[in-house]
């Protein structure tokens, strides 16, 4: 058990989240900070708008002539006890030296946004295969240790080229199942390291990050934001007034209803499975959706927004489109706020491996209430992050389905 206790901010866009943490860390106290953001733009409003504490941001510089790449200068803004605002980027590069000196200094985290907490490596089945036969270990947990004394023993460290998985296997941040190396972003003791932990997000109990938390008995309580003639503030009780805020999205997002939607009636249709399944019917999908930007909408090209697969980006990209691609899982920037014409092609599920993953842990994941986060996650790239009007196309009647049921529960 990890004897702390996070608060998890659990509110709705819109609703205040960032302006009460500025608000927080404006006040004139003793507390060091550490805000984490999946956005640089993000990170220097902070900057720009907590006056009455200087914050730096890691960066890439040279002091004498040495260069000090962003994990270097983020160990050094730590060693000096100086607030910090960052990206997720860096800070899943964390190591032991980063825990040590978070720890020391006393910080308290804001977490704008839940992490990426577990992905699947990149290493084929035959590669897996030859890496724990020579150089990993795993116990009865499923967690991989790398053979540091065979390395001992040849008088040379690894020099392969499996160098991430090495390093990743000694920060303990590798499990293995059914033959698939998975990626923990970080140990899950980092928590315990802080005076204080927020996070800002919403529909938490949807996230990967929230069935992590269970996972290692991490403690946390639902927090809301309250708004008092313009000062807002985080507040141990439900405040937010996220019904007023979901009818005013309702009114802005404009969902294709129509015979494009056929494509997509069952409940598993467009899903990963179906992708590889029903190749016969991707140049349909391609074709609707080409449709609905140049005939049903007529938009311009740089308006437009779609995603689906990517290993089948190609067979459904056509023109007036293609530039418009934006990953499913895209989290780490605002660039896409002027796209107002939306085509989400796909019906979201968590990879069987991860679930798999997490059920032999005996943590059941709500695959319609991941697949929703993750899908008002994508929408929020765009034009509605600034309150404007978007159109959108989204055949799958499941995730329609989700979506419209969100906005009028």
């Amino acid at each position: 058990m990890i004897e702390i206790t996070i608060k998890v901010v659990d509110s709705i866009m819109g609703s205040g989240k960032t302006s009460a943490a500025i608000e927080l860390m404006n006040q004139l106290d003793d507390n060091k900070y550490i805000y984490i953001t999946p956005y640089l733009d993000e990170a220097t409003r902070i900057k720009q708008s907590c006056t009455n504490r200087k914050f730096y941001e890691p960066k890439v510089h040279t002091i004498d002539g040495d260069i000090y790449f962003k994990l270097d200068s983020l160990h050094k803004l730590l060693s000096e006890g100086r607030d910090i605002a960052t990206t997720h980027a860096l800070f899943k590069l964390a190591t032991d030296e980063t825990r040590e000196l978070i720890y020391n200094e006393g910080y308290t985290l804001i977490l704008d946004e839940a992490l990426e907490v577990v992905r699947e490596l990149s290493v084929s089945k035959d590669d897996t295969k030859m890496l724990l036969k020579e150089w990993m270990k795993v116990d009865e947990n499923g967690l991989v240790a790398w053979d540091t004394k065979k390395e001992l023993k040849q008088g040379v460290p690894y020099d392969g080229k499996f160098q991430l998985v090495r390093s990743c296997a000694l920060n303990n941040n590798l499990v293995v199942h059914n033959g698939v190396i998975l990626l923990w972003s970080f140990p899950p003791n980092i928590f315990s390291l802080f005076k204080e932990t927020y996070i800002l997000t919403y529909l938490f109990h949807s996230q990967l990050q929230k069935y992590y938390f269970d996972l290692h008995n991490i403690q946390y309580t639902y927090w809301s934001v309250s708004n008092e003639k313009g000062q807002y503030k985080f507040v141990d009780q439900d405040t937010t007034f996220e019904r007023e805020i979901k009818l005013d999205i309702k009114s802005k997002i404009i969902i294709y209803e129509g015979t494009l939607n056929k494509i997509g009636e069952k409940k598993y249709s467009l899903s990963n499975t179906w992708f590889n399944n029903k190749k016969h019917l991707h140049k349909q999908l391609k074709n609707n959706t080409l449709n609905y930007f140049n005939n049903i909408m007529n938009s311009k090209s740089d308006k437009n927004m779609w995603t689906t697969y990517k290993d089948f980006q190609g067979k459904i990209s056509g023109k007036g489109y293609t530039k418009g691609f934006v990953a499913m899982n895209e989290r780490s920037t605002n660039k896409y706020q002027n796209k107002n014409v939306l085509a989400y092609t796909i019906n979201r599920f968590l990879s069987p491996v991860l679930d798999g993953y997490f059920k032999s842990m005996n943590i059941n994941v709500n695959q319609d209430m991941y697949a929703l986060s993750e899908l008002i996650q994508w929408i929020w790239r765009s034009a509605i992050r600034n309150n404007e009007t978007i159109h959108l196309y989204i055949p799958s009647q499941r995730m329609r389905g989700l979506l419209e049921s969100w906005m009028e529960s």
